[in-house]
């Protein structure tokens, strides 16, 4: 049975967004035909894991995940959430905060940059969330992280650990440079200073004994199959950057120039963008939900345990000033940001799973997994997720074959459980607070992967 959906209120002078929203709401689809995906009814939880409640986040909260510089959908997923409004119908830039955003906690879920098409809007977005006054979160994400890494160890003399980490930001960092460069270096003497093509090359791509020299380095750090993936990785991306740079109208020269200038922009006291690293956090606790980019891993789940989440962050901003950018980037810490729970990440065990649970987190909600068709929930390893990275910028969605820019958010409030809202699935959809407590106690008693079909 479809009914309208509950406590989303897009102004009706939204029309291009709310014509592509859904307007109904069904229960959150299941998928019973197999043992692998069976989800415990309410009435079967077993009664001695009823002491195990739920708690919920203070204030409602607005979870939108994986922008990727597509300043449109992002703003478009605010009011269509139902906590943002323009004042004008389309221009970027003129949001105000409704009723409900000034009640709300907007959560970012990380990955802002990268793709494109507009990685300077998006961060001015985001920026003006904060100007609003709004209760704004945001999180790290691996692509995000990946920029700073970059701009990092050019920064840094190189060695071993790090002389990869600047190409290793692959091709989908290009449309960044390239905003930056028209935007702020086009009309001006921007090559009065810069070297020229062949020493901007050697200083923005690693050694040819990297190649060799990087497997005994990390000998310990990663797993055999992460050394093996990390090395393939930059063979291919070693072979194509400069290809990259050049298809979009770049020069290594103006790469190297487009470089200096994001060190200035974000890195700087003084820069544009300095808020965006200074004001990143890791993991976010609300009630019995953790919300991060991307998973957790044994270590991480009993750093929470022992130390909790304030201290997760504040390793991870200690961890920033690092003058080791290779023990950061491959440590626990950056795999909360990176994983997908493959062999050559950090494994989450029963153990782990285990000591999040004590801590009091029953519910991880992340971006990172890609979903064409709304978000899912899904139990990996014991323990539930909410995916939520729903395709919002417009080239990856160019590339799946999904059409314009992506409106989508996830509401968390008791008050309506999880709502799952996305242009890309034709109801909203919607899981009860008692739902979840089921699914949270299936999860907690058989510590398996079990899912919810979209």
């Amino acid at each position: 049975m479809l009914n309208p959906i509950p406590a989303i209120k897009p102004h009706s002078h939204h029309t291009e967004i709310i014509a592509r929203l859904p307007t109904e709401w069904a229960s959150w689809p299941r998928d019973k035909s197999s043992v692998n995906n069976h989800v415990l009814n309410v009435e079967e939880t077993p009664s001695h894991y009823t002491k195990h409640k739920l708690r919920w986040p203070k204030y409602p909260v607005v979870f939108i995940s994986d922008p990727h510089a597509d300043a449109m959908a992002f703003e478009a997923s605010l009011i269509a959430a139902g906590v943002a409004e323009r004042k004008k119908k389309s221009d970027l830039g003129h949001l105000t905060l409704t009723k409900k955003g000034k009640q709300s906690e907007i959560i970012i879920g990380g990955d802002c940059l990268d793709k494109g098409p507009s990685n300077l809007d998006l961060l001015r977005s985001v920026q003006q969330l904060y100007r609003l006054k709004a209760r704004v979160t945001l999180l790290a994400g691996n692509h995000d992280l990946r920029l700073l890494m970059g701009l990092l160890a050019l920064a840094r003399k190189k060695d071993v650990g790090n002389q990869h980490l600047f190409v290793r930001m692959g091709k989908k960092v290009v449309p960044l440079f390239r905003e930056v460069f028209d935007q702020y270096l086009a009309d001006t003497k921007w090559d009065k200073k810069i070297p020229d093509e062949d020493t901007c090359r050697k200083r923005l791509f690693p050694g040819e004994a990297w190649f060799k020299e990087f497997p005994f380095h990390a000998a310990g750090f990663l797993t055999a199959e992460g050394i093996d993936r990390e090395v393939r990785k930059m063979e291919s991306k070693n072979q194509s950057f400069e290809k990259h740079c050049h298809a979009s109208g770049l020069s290594l020269r103006q790469v190297y120039a487009a470089s200096l200038k994001c060190q200035q922009l974000f890195l700087h006291k003084k820069g544009e963008f300095n808020w965006f690293f200074r004001k990143m956090e890791l993991v976010a606790q609300r009630g019995s939900f953790l919300f991060l980019h991307a998973g957790l891993d044994d270590n991480m789940g009993q750093m929470l345990l022992k130390s909790g989440p304030k201290y997760a962050n504040k390793a991870f901003h200690r961890n920033l000033k690092r003058r080791d950018l290779f023990g950061f980037y491959y440590s626990s810490i950056a795999n909360t940001f990176r994983t997908k729970y493959r062999d050559a990440d950090l494994p989450l065990t029963h153990r782990g799973v285990k000591a999040i649970h004590k801590s009091g987190i029953h519910v991880v909600v992340q971006g990172h997994v890609n979903r064409q068709e709304g978000q899912r929930i899904t139990i990996k390893k014991g323990l539930v997720h909410v995916e939520a990275d729903i395709t919002l910028d417009s080239h990856s969605r160019k590339v799946e074959g999904l059409t314009d820019y992506g409106i989508g958010a996830t509401l968390i409030d008791k008050s309506t459980g999880i709502v799952g809202l996305s242009c890309d699935y034709p109801t909203a959809k919607v899981m009860t607070a008692k739902e979840l407590e089921g699914i949270y106690q299936e999860g907690h008693n058989e510590g398996k992967n079990h899912e919810v079909k979209n």
